[in-house]
């Protein structure tokens, strides 16, 4: 078992302490609900907290050396719960079925969980292999705007090692409270592996139909926004806007909440100025739908449809790449879920294999690759 590190306890700057900083800013924020970490704290006997990685609205997450291992693993502190987290459930069933789904090297699980108690109660900690940067900071070096549930990966853990020393040589600056302190983050470097799947907190196991409310309010799917059942029909809606965002210059749907009627109705707007008025055999799906549209689908919404089309919108691409781009976030984007296709076949889609990896039929319904395609 490795020795624990001494972490310095001055000669670092000291912030206001009267100004909120890093998780103080969320509105729900309260100290209490918050473990207070120190850096150079061992967790379970074994964890040793090197720096602070980021922070969010129901967890702060942390570089940490295994002393146990000699290895550097990512530790998230949840606020104080006694339920156990649906993400842990999540990457237990992705494991069991890792040998059939065969993609699991692209999404972040979490490798260990236990609990520590608090000075007001009992909070949850995992343990996952670091990643670097997110999307959205690594473009956003690029001056771009992009999601920040994928990660890219370390191909190098160098420099997992450096930060660690650089903790101790440059140690972050901090807010200092009677009853904890609130570190600075510290930037991840740039990294050049392979990009990963994070934040599994709100996935769901989802076996046939379910109902409830799923999905951050900007991807929300049109079912979802109406209180209809749901399936897993969701995503495929949630990738078409994720490539939207990651390819442009933004979100596709400007309204990004959804908190009431009102919001409600400006995304569907949207929707409707983007994709064309929702078939009324879904409409009719959901009593929820009358307080937008009438009995044969004709908008009463309390919003104006704009004026713009996805072709007016996209900026990036011309000719036949446009088009191609376009003909993609219209499958996905389907207002009827059960039109939208599923994620094989939109794997099999022109614009996302690319110029070189066209994909031709035999004429009988079997998939057969251009000759100068040997990848497949």
């Amino acid at each position: 078992m490795s020795q624990p590190r001494v972490f310095p306890r001055s000669g670092f700057e000291i912030l206001d302490s009267s100004e909120r900083f890093e998780e103080e800013f969320f509105p729900s924020y309260a100290k209490e609900c918050y473990y207070p970490v120190h850096i150079g704290e061992v967790f379970n006997s074994q964890y040793q907290v090197v720096t602070k990685l980021g922070f969010g609205s129901s967890s702060t997450v942390w570089l940490c050396r295994d002393l146990h291992n000699e290895r550097y693993l990512v530790l998230k502190v949840h606020v104080q719960t006694r339920q156990q987290l649906p993400e842990v459930q999540i990457s237990k069933h992705l494991k069991a079925i890792h040998d059939i789904h065969g993609g699991e090297k692209y999404v972040r699980l979490v490798l260990d969980s236990f609990e520590i108690p608090g000075p007001h109660g009992v909070h949850q900690c995992l343990l996952y292999q670091p990643t670097g940067i997110d999307m959205r900071d690594f473009i956003h070096c690029l001056e771009d705007i992009q999601p920040n549930n994928i990660l890219l990966g370390i191909d190098d853990e160098s420099i997992l090692l450096d930060m660690q020393e650089d903790e101790i040589s440059n140690p972050a600056p901090r807010k200092q409270l009677s009853d904890r302190t609130v570190y600075a983050t510290r930037a991840m470097p740039l990294t050049g592996g392979e990009p990963i799947l994070a934040d599994l907190g709100e996935a769901r196991i989802a076996e046939g139909k379910k109902t409830g409310l799923i999905m951050p309010d900007v991807y929300r799917a049109p079912e979802v926004m109406l209180g209809m059942d749901w399936d897993s029909k969701v995503d495929i809606w949630a990738l078409g806007q994720t490539a939207w965002t990651l390819f442009e210059e933004g979100h596709l749907f400007k309204n990004r909440t959804l908190a009431d009627d009102t919001d409600h109705a400006r995304r569907f707007a949207e929707m409707i100025s983007l994709l064309g008025p929702p078939p009324v055999e879904f409409l009719r799906r959901s009593k929820e739908s009358l307080k937008f549209w009438d009995e044969n689908g004709n908008w009463r919404g309390s919003v104006e449809i704009p004026e713009q089309s996805l072709e007016s919108r996209e900026s990036r691409l011309a000719a036949d790449n446009k088009t191609r781009f376009l003909e993609f976030l219209r499958k996905a984007l389907c207002w009827t879920p059960e039109e939208r296709p599923t994620a094989k076949e939109l794997l099999m889609d022109e614009w996302l294999r690319g110029d070189d990896h066209l994909i031709m039929t035999d004429g009988i319904g079997n998939c057969t690759q251009n000759q100068d395609d040997m990848s497949l």
